[in-house]
């Protein structure tokens, strides 16, 4: 999909990087940037960078980056093409027809036809649940004293009795074998060809944030197995970063999310009014799921079942959201086992109460703890109060462990000298409670051997790039020096050539230079040479000298990168050349900096 780029740019402009990002992520002013977790990969310290003045964003820690396009499209999981929409929606901006190219075309229709078959399946399961034929689904639905309203509302179905009818009903609207297969409402095998994957089962269609049908959950009525069967993995439906029911729980303005383990559960609590309640999709919690969470709340409730299994799944998520940075409570089911059973069994109220009066996740992972030592024998309880201390060393941060240190020591009665001096001894023992050291960010070359030739050559040409986006003054002083050619890379190059040229018209927009790149990986590179770590901690005569020696080695590389290829392209003859000249007068130079 293609627009023209001055329409492009425009809505680029018009949407204020930090704005945006701050509608889903919490940043804070440092410096001339913005700094806040990122929301692409698990991190306990800050390293997401927001640039007010590129209009950028850069993680130092994952590599992900580029403008706000980019970042839409990273986060909502969406096209080029819709983030554009979407920003000119919220920009004001009147877009013109797209453009498409054939490679675009056929992926955007293939998606669109994806969607499109899938919605025509939700419809074919509603209306079947309504039919005759779906008496039986309709009667287990009212049977969990679930209303008209609220299977409207969930647009909840029935797959029918035999295995062939929702593929013929798709056939006769027009969509063919391949089509059906590919979105994974139909199987293939020799004996029986094509057949339905979803048949005698009370149908739950799984939407994304954007309401529109991905795939489905089936439940089997009677004894057959599997008891639930979801949708495969396609195109439009990966488990792991969709959640069930996310698309109504994100609009709850709750101050929290309830993550349940079942459909039912979810549903069930949003009739009861908990509209904040999401389910992961018939696989453990992941943290994909946990950092989409992390867009909408920043404190999850999790309603598991209270069974053995139910436990271990809190215990695995409770660790999966203190890695992404949520904070996390646990709600006693007991005596139900799940919120469906307990609120039925109890009332509303009741489950307010609980919520209320959620757990402390910390507190639960010590209570499930606890269960395996006898506190009436001194070795045992020895022991568990060693475990406890274990676990006071995952908090990295030392107001925070300490925080804990005092409330489990007043809880178990120990005290908190002792628990301290257990927490020290641990962590001298296995180098627990360590800051994270670094190595100092340099704005020179690796040293021999711990980097390629390549490499070595590459980092000099992205800091130098990051340098003159950062002081774009200093273009000028430089580009009798550097060329365009001495940027040896294809994508650096691109970049080079558009940043120079935007330079010497006094329009400069690093963020625009993303644009031009179409791939996600190119955009992310892209981003990467304007956000080199440059050291921060020198004089003015240090950082005179680094720039100096950043410029002479590109040149220097460029120099020798040409002079190899001298017999296999005629260009690099007048590249040699003009660098032996250059590389000479930059010896004899001294750039200033001011």
């Amino acid at each position: 999909m293609y627009y023209p780029d001055d329409v492009i740019e425009e809505v680029r402009a018009r949407n204020d990087i930090v704005d945006v990002i701050s509608g889903y992520v919490r940043i804070q002013k440092k410096g001339s940037s913005y700094f806040g977790l990122c929301p692409f990969h698990n991190e306990k310290s800050p390293s997401f960078s927001v640039s007010p003045g590129r209009q950028m964003y850069y993680c130092f820690g994952c590599g992900a980056g580029g403008n706000v396009f980019t970042f839409l499209m990273a986060y909502e999981n969406c096209s080029f093409g819709e983030a554009v929409k979407e920003l000119a929606d919220r920009a004001g901006v009147a877009l013109p027809e797209a453009e498409y190219s054939e490679e675009v075309k056929k992926r955007e229709s293939r998606r669109a036809k994806l969607l499109e078959v899938n919605k025509e399946a939700a419809k074919y399961f509603y209306y079947m649940l309504r039919s005759p034929k779906g008496a039986a689904g309709y009667r287990y639905l009212s049977g969990r004293s679930l209303s008209d309203e609220t299977m409207k509302k969930f647009g909840l179905g029935f797959a029918g009795v035999t295995n062939n009818e929702m593929s013929a009903y798709l056939r006769s609207k027009g969509y063919d074998d391949g089509l059906i297969k590919e979105a994974g409402l139909a199987n293939f095998d020799e004996r029986r060809g094509m057949y339905d994957k979803f048949w005698n089962r009370v149908m739950f269609p799984i939407q994304d944030i954007n309401h529109r049908v991905i795939g489905f959950g089936g439940r089997v009525m009677g004894d057959g197995q599997p008891k639930y069967l979801n949708s495969p993995e396609t195109m439009i439906f990966d488990k792991s970063r969709n959640l069930y029911g996310l698309n109504f729980a994100r609009t709850s303005r709750k101050n929290n999310i309830i993550l349940c383990e079942g459909y039912m559960d979810v549903i069930a609590m949003h009739q009861a009014g908990f509209t904040q309640a999401a389910a992961s999709l018939g696989t453990a919690f992941t943290s994909g799921q946990a950092n989409l969470l992390r867009r909408y709340t920043q404190e999850v409730l999790l309603a598991y079942d209270s069974d053995g299994a139910g436990i271990n799944a809190a215990l695995r998520a409770i660790g999966i959201l203190r890695e992404s940075g949520l904070r996390g409570k646990v709600i006693n089911m007991s005596p139900a086992k799940d919120p469906d059973e307990f609120i039925k069994a109890n009332g509303v109220d009741a489950f307010q109460e609980r919520i209320d009066r959620a757990e402390n996740s910390f507190f639960f992972e010590l209570r499930i703890l606890e269960r395996d030592y006898n506190l009436g024998d001194p070795d045992s309880k020895t022991r568990f109060y060693r475990e406890i201390a274990k676990k006071l060393c995952n908090f990295e941060d030392e107001v925070e462990r300490e925080n804990y240190v005092e409330s489990v020591a007043e809880k178990y009665h120990i005290g908190y000298d002792n628990l301290r001096k257990l927490v020290a001894s641990h962590a001298a023992r296995t180098g627990f409670v360590k800051p994270v050291t670094r190595p100092k960010p340099t704005t020179k070359p690796a040293a021999a051997g711990k980097n390629s030739p390549e490499e070595n050559r590459k980092r000099s040409q992205r800091l130098l790039l990051t340098w003159i986006t950062e002081e774009p003054a200093l273009y000028q002083k430089i580009k009798k020096y550097i060329q365009v050619e001495d940027f040896t890379e294809n994508l650096y190059q691109q970049v080079a050539r558009k940043l120079f040229a935007d330079l010497e018209q006094g329009n400069f927009q690093p963020a625009s230079i993303v644009s031009m790149f179409q791939d996600e990986e190119e955009q992310r590179e892209a981003a990467s040479l304007f956000n080199t770590r440059l050291q921060e901690e020198m004089t003015d005569s240090e950082r005179e000298k680094a720039f100096h020696d950043i410029v002479h080695t590109v040149k220097r590389n460029s120099f020798e990168y040409y002079s190899s290829r001298t017999g296999v392209d005629m260009n690099a003859l007048n590249q040699v050349i003009s660098g032996k000249k250059a590389l000479e007068e930059l010896s004899k130079t001294h750039i200033s900096l001011r």
